[in-house]
């Protein structure tokens, strides 16, 4: 399975856009893209209307916000460890 970069996908899809302006079938488009159609329809959810500088972006954003809340949860888990330990109930 190849993973595309978000510049690949928005690129992708300003094709599928100049496929569609010639009246080719969805079909056809996945077909010259090389993607399955429910990937090509879950990219046109997440990707509809960027630029491929806010695509990039927006992948970068989503990255650290995983970062961000994968921290969040080892800290709570931390702070319940101590807490466990200072009443004395382990």
């Amino acid at each position: 399975m190849k993973r595309h970069t978000p510049e690949e996908i928005v690129r992708k899809l300003q094709q599928a856009d100049a496929m569609k302006a010639e009246k080719k079938t969805t079909s056809d488009i996945c077909r010259e893209l090389g993607v399955s159609e429910g990937t090509y329809h879950s990219w046109r959810r997440e990707y509809r209307g960027l630029q491929i500088d806010q695509a990039k972006r927006l992948k970068e954003l989503e990255k650290e916000n995983a970062r961000l809340k994968k921290l969040v949860a080892d800290q709570a888990l931390d702070m319940s460890i101590l807490k466990e330990v200072a009443s004395g109930n382990l």
